[in-house]
């Protein structure tokens, strides 16, 4: 079934209706400027250049003639393959660092991708460094990998912390393919994933004992210890000292908590400065509430509203053991807080004019960002069943307030009418100008995979496509 909503009918205007006892809206807020793709294409050439220089100091290091036998040739390619992977890992790091400026320029969707590409990329230059060197050594030894393998760790510093720094590593990318990472709990998944800074720490040493290009004192050795104690400075700043700052400059704690469906509540939070916040709507923070059962885990949720200067929202849909327990918090409750993070913004935008399609629970970010994309939008939102659609109130409120077409989808995925709505006929036809579009899209894996197929057939470049996760 679709419920067409065009300016929101019958609903008030010039004022904000109510949900839950609170403003659904403040007045809208000012429509952010664009911000472009150079912060992020400029990282990307640097992260290339140190790639290329990572990789400098064995070519000009290595003498005219002298891999001229398959053990010798074996053994530069494992020396080789170590050096990228020593710098991806440091790459690696920095990407989970949350560097204010880092997620300023390329924003946690993009850094995502980067940090799951880059991880399989770091994972086979790992696995390859180590089998190449096993068998380059074996044949320059004459002796079987097995017994090469004992030798290294029997008679090699730092190398019994090496393999331990490899297993780390088959561990988390075992982890991280997408069917095994759906079975885990959040929280185990979140572990395994923090254990990669062990992998800096055990992998250090026998770069710098055993490293055929870093073992001399020299220019190379210091500017990789440099590498490594920026990467150090980075992870602390981005992951302690900054969010410090920000939370006792902000002082976040529940305002309430109000339930907007038997499984979805949202959390409105209070503070200190909020006008001084610079958030947008679309954007997310990673939230920690200190209180029992909850102060050791911290989750990534959306805004549900742009910034008022008043309160913030966050609103959870609850589908575990940690989301269940945010029902039962407490007025003032303190909040750790750590953002805002994302580009799935307005200010992002490629087009003047926006579709978003949401899912469930993936209106709250896109429910922010109405109040800031330019008028003339226009929202299709999928829902199994009528009592799954939440902050519809506010919806057909922000529909007349700012302009936006609004189409309510219910029905299963094998429902005809949602199935046709949804191909790229359906979508041309509720949007003709959907090519001309920005499309941003948030909800469960099968919406959003499938949506985006029937875009790019109904001629949406790639790069006016907006995906929402929050995966680092």
């Amino acid at each position: 079934m679709t419920y067409p909503h065009t300016h929101a009918a019958g609903r008030r205007t010039g004022t904000s209706s109510r949900h839950g006892g609170r403003p659904a809206a403040p007045v809208p807020p000012q429509i952010p400027d664009r911000r472009g793709p150079g912060g992020r294409r400029l990282l990307g050439v640097l992260l290339l250049v140190g790639l290329v220089a990572s990789v400098l100091p064995w070519w000009l290091g290595t003498p005219t003639g002298s891999l001229r036998s398959t053990a010798a040739t074996v053994t530069a390619a494992g020396r080789i393959t170590g050096l990228i992977a020593g710098y991806l890992l440091l790459v690696q790091v920095l990407m989970m660092s949350r560097l204010p400026v880092l997620e300023r320029w390329i924003g946690g969707e993009q850094m995502a991708r980067w940090h799951r590409d880059v991880g399989a990329t770091l994972l086979v230059a790992v696995l390859a460094h180590m089998s190449l060197i096993l068998v380059g050594y074996a044949d320059l030894r004459n002796q079987s990998i097995l017994a090469e393998v004992g030798t290294l760790l029997g008679d090699y510093e730092d190398m019994v912390s090496a393999f331990v720094a490899t297993g780390i590593m088959m561990l988390v990318g075992f982890s991280s393919v997408r069917a095994i990472r759906r079975a885990l709990p959040y929280e185990m998944w979140h572990a395994l994933h923090l254990s990669s800074y062990l992998v800096l720490l055990l992998g250090f040493g026998h770069q710098f004992t055993h490293g055929a290009q870093l073992y001399k004192p020299g220019p190379v050795r210091t500017g990789w210890i440099a590498l490594y104690l920026l990467v150090v400075a980075a992870l602390l700043w981005g992951r302690v000292i900054a969010p410090l700052a920000f939370n006792l400059r902000y002082k976040l704690r529940v305002a309430d908590v109000v339930a907007e469906s038997p499984d979805t509540i949202s959390i409105y939070l209070t503070g200190e400065r909020l006008g001084r916040l610079a958030m947008l709507g679309g954007q997310y923070f990673r939230w920690r509430f200190l209180t029992r059962g909850c102060w050791w885990q911290s989750h990534p949720f959306s805004v549900s509203a742009a910034a008022n200067g008043r309160w913030l929202r966050l609103t959870v849909k609850v589908v575990g053991t940690h989301t269940a327990e945010l029902r039962d918090l407490e007025q003032g409750t303190r909040v750790w807080a750590q953002g805002p993070s994302g580009t799935f913004t307005a200010a992002h935008r490629v087009r003047e004019r926006a579709l978003l399609i949401a899912g469930g629970s993936g209106i709250t970010p896109i429910r922010a960002m109405l109040e800031e994309l330019p008028p003339g939008a226009a929202l299709i939102y999928r829902a199994r069943t009528p009592a799954d659609v939440l902050l519809s109130r506010e919806l057909d409120w922000l529909a007349q307030e700012r302009d936006t077409s609004v189409w309510y989808v219910i029905g299963s995925r094998d429902d005809p009418g949602p199935r046709q709505l949804m191909s790229p006929d359906g979508l041309r036809q509720l949007v003709p100008d959907v090519a001309r579009r920005d499309v941003y899209l948030c909800g469960p894996p099968g919406l959003v995979e499938q949506s985006v197929r029937a875009l790019r057939r109904a001629g949406v470049p790639r790069r006016q496509i907006h995906l929402a996760t929050f995966e680092l």
